[in-house]
């Protein structure tokens, strides 16, 4: 079957003005990686220019790759920048940040998968005066690992399982498991420390039962924040794009995900899991608080 022809809803303007320039200042000055680059994402532009932006600690090199992703794969060789943190930190000060948002490529070649750099970051950005509120996307840590990071305590913590089940095994890298993945949100949810999140992207020639499906799990386990977004293929050697939902169907989607129960659901074309991460947090904490 042929690729689809790109829908004229996913155009994006082009990046620009000061605040877009004065993030970019403060992610280059830091020696910093973001998501919004390494995985190409469509938003950058808007969240740049609004002055957000989604810190990548541990490298820009993925232990595993996965057919969606445009984020490098390699072997980083166990090296860690321990100073990382202190430069997110001073980045978000620069940045004037209320809410930080910190992802990571996945780390293998670490005992602990990196998740102590986490758990630093987070702690690095709490010592901030004022301090953001914080928000982390980790890879599939369980045990002590998980541990780490929620015992720092982020306000956020998301993880995602991607796609829906039946399509894990062919497009997330062998080591991952969408079973697992609901375990990490459900310790998560059950530790009472931070609100939970996860995504989904579409248009991978999932069903409408399976997408049904995937939030039935993901809303059974204690997430309570989900973002559904489409899957646009970085470069001809991922994998191919089998249909680009419209933007009435995310709206169904949506409204589907408030009938069973998150509290707060974004879904559309060019949705990512940080799109508009401050907004959902405030929202969703207001509602865990009965405003």
């Amino acid at each position: 079957m042929a690729t689809p022809e790109k829908p004229p809803w996913l155009k994006v303007s082009l990046p620009g003005g000061e605040r877009y320039r004065e993030v970019r200042r403060a992610v280059i000055d830091g020696d910093l990686h973001t998501v919004c680059r390494e995985a190409r994402c469509p938003n950058m532009g808007e969240c740049w220019s609004s002055g957000t932006a989604t810190f990548l600690v541990l490298g820009d090199t993925c232990t595993r790759g996965c057919r969606f992703c445009a984020v490098g794969r390699g072997d980083p060789g166990g090296i860690v920048d321990r100073d990382e943190p202190r430069r997110v930190a001073d980045a978000a000060r620069s940045m004037g940040l209320d809410h930080a948002v910190v992802t990571s490529v996945t780390r293998d070649d670490l005992p602990d998968g990196g998740a102590e750099i986490f758990a630093a970051t987070v702690r690095s950005l709490r010592r901030l005066d004022p301090p953001p509120t914080v928000e982390i996307l980790i890879p599939d840590y369980l045990g002590g690992s998980l541990d780490t990071v929620l015992e720092a305590a982020p306000d956020v913590l998301a993880h995602n399982v991607e796609v829906v089940e039946r399509l894990t095994p062919s497009l997330r890298h062998a080591r991952f498991s969408y079973r697992r993945s609901l375990e990490v949100l459900e310790r998560t949810a059950r530790s009472g420390r931070s609100i939970v999140k996860s995504s989904l992207i579409l248009g991978l020639g999932e069903t409408d039962a399976e997408i049904d499906a995937a939030m039935s799990d993901l809303r059974e386990v204690g997430v309570e924040i989900l973002m559904l977004g489409q899957y646009l293929r970085p470069t001809s050697n991922h994998a191919t794009v089998k249909e680009y939902l419209p933007p009435e169907r995310f709206e169904e989607l949506g409204d589907r995900g408030r009938e069973m129960g998150f509290g707060f659901v974004s879904a559309g074309p060019l949705v990512r899991t940080s799109y508009r991460a401050a907004e959902a947090y405030a929202r969703q904490r207001a509602l865990s608080a009965g405003g």
